[in-house]
């Protein structure tokens, strides 16, 4: 099965021809300004497999209340989005892009991000764990610095007021718990 990204130009494309719902594979991915778009529009995302009798909203069991694997290959060769919260600090070049999603019908979500020399805040209300990808990742709270570098994993609880940071570079994966993460600065 090929998979497709979807982006926010091809949910306003489908959303002209007067649609009420975008049926989507499992291992397909939309962009997060694509799922933006698509509440936006009114369009319900619903996934289907090539073996499902009948559409199912995103998330969920596959045919037969089967649980269905989620592959998302070569996210490391995709381009990740400007992130979606204003931090003021334009000059980091912060990204991301969500690949696990509440969508998908996991309680988690995942995906990857990037920022560039410098430091920002964040609050969070979700649980999550990074994985250094390449780069040096600085988690900073009030009381504790931790530095993640390759292969590094750095849990950070629910209700962390943190700064995330790097002296040069990052790149990482992260996880989060719920998949309707919100945090904010």
């Amino acid at each position: 099965m090929s998979r497709r990204v979807l982006t926010a130009d091809d949910v306003l494309r489908h959303a002209r021809t007067g649609a009420t719902e975008l049926v989507v594979a499992p291992g397909d991915l939309l962009t997060p300004l694509a799922r933006d778009v698509a509440g936006e529009k009114g369009l319900r995302v619903v996934v289907r497999a090539p073996d499902d009798e009948a559409p199912r909203q995103a998330g969920g069991s596959g045919a037969q209340g089967r649980p269905r694997l989620l592959h998302v290959a070569g996210v490391d060769r995709m381009d990740l989005e400007p992130f979606p919260a204003e931090i003021h600090r334009p000059q980091m070049d912060v990204r991301l892009l969500d690949v696990v999603t509440a969508e998908h019908g996991m309680p988690m979500a995942a995906g990857v991000m990037s920022l560039r020399e410098g430091t920002f805040p964040w609050t969070l209300d979700y649980d999550e764990v990074e994985y250094v990808i390449e780069g040096e990742l600085h988690i900073r709270t009030d009381d504790q610095l931790v530095v993640g570098r390759p292969g590094d994993v750095i849990a950070v609880p629910k209700g962390s007021r943190i700064t995330f940071g790097t002296p040069s570079w990052a790149r990482f994966l992260y996880v989060t718990y719920p998949a309707d993460w919100s945090g904010g600065a």
